[in-house]
């Protein structure tokens, strides 16, 4: 594309597609291939420049084109994801905003939330914790879609609390959602009605065996010591004295679900479904963590 002059958006779009097809790129930051990839890149510079309807027609002036152009040349050659060149996500479907300091969403959580978790929970939820929140995307999603919960966002980087807070800003939820900021629950002292945890969960071996995209995100936010399952069984140890009674915990370990249910054969797991892709996502009772607590009770935490 770096000589081309498309001569409106769809001509652009299939420039882009292109260019990103000639080159070995890893998908899955946001979107599934080049052509999807290629279409946000352009209706995003777009729509950040002011355009509020965009068809295949739409030319492009100058100024912008080059702006797609830079964009492009990054992407390629740097191997960023080009959630974090946009400075944008979506999830659950709405925008958030997202930069290196967090993980580029992508939890199938999302399919849950949309679903407002039917049928997994006892009881409409009151209060929510997202757990290893990173952008906030899914507490602030769910927010959404219970208007009457109150949240809470915790992380322990500071960093990644301050990306979350400017979420919080943007969809206008500072009146029940709040950051905390915790090493998994070291500082959270209520109870929820709803823990939902998306927490590191890679081990390091196969974290230095990810495309190159991969490491463009905070390590802090993949890598789990114990072959990934440090952090989950943490949690799962320390759960339950952190949910109401009839309270529901989420939790998603991704690739690394088949060694956590090895590691703990005997604890009642509810491994999801997805219509849309994804999977290592349980779901486990208040009732069921303590009845397994002397179980859990021997587990790192």
């Amino acid at each position: 594309m770096k000589n081309a002059a498309p001569n409106n958006a769809a001509d652009c779009v299939k420039l882009v597609e292109e260019e990103l097809s000639s080159h070995d790129l890893f998908y899955g930051h946001g979107t599934d291939d080049p052509g999807a990839e290629a279409q946000w890149l352009v209706i995003s510079v777009l729509t950040a420049a002011g355009f509020e309807k965009i068809t295949g027609d739409t030319k492009i002036p100058e100024q912008h084109l080059a702006s797609i152009k830079s964009l492009l040349t990054r992407r390629i050659e740097e191997k960023i994801p080009m959630a974090y060149l946009l400075k944008e996500a979506w999830f659950a479907g709405e925008c958030f905003f997202v930069d290196e300091r967090v993980l580029v969403p992508r939890s199938p959580l999302a399919e849950l939330i949309n679903n407002r978790f039917e049928p997994l929970l006892n009881n409409t939820p009151r209060t929510i914790l997202d757990l290893c929140c990173g952008s906030g995307c899914i507490g602030l999603a769910s927010a959404l879609a219970f208007p009457d919960s109150e949240v809470i966002l915790s992380d322990i980087s500071e960093q990644a609390l301050a990306v979350a807070q400017i979420n919080i800003q943007r969809f206008g939820l500072a009146n029940r959602v709040s950051t905390c900021h915790s090493d998994l629950f070291e500082s959270i002292e209520q109870s929820f009605d709803l823990i939902l945890a998306n927490p590191p969960y890679v081990s390091r071996s196969e974290f230095d065996q990810l495309p190159a995209e991969y490491h463009a995100e905070p390590v802090l936010g993949l890598v789990s010591e114990q072959d990934g399952l440090e952090i989950p069984l943490k949690i799962l140890a320390q759960s339950a004295a952190h949910l109401t009674k009839k309270g529901t915990l989420i939790l998603e370990t991704g690739y690394t679900w088949p060694a956590l249910q090895q590691t703990l054969p005997s604890l009642p797991f509810m491994w999801l479904e997805f219509e849309y892709g994804g999977e290592g996502v349980c779901c486990l009772t208040a009732e069921q963590l303590h009845n397994h607590s002397a179980l859990l009770g021997r587990k790192p935490g």
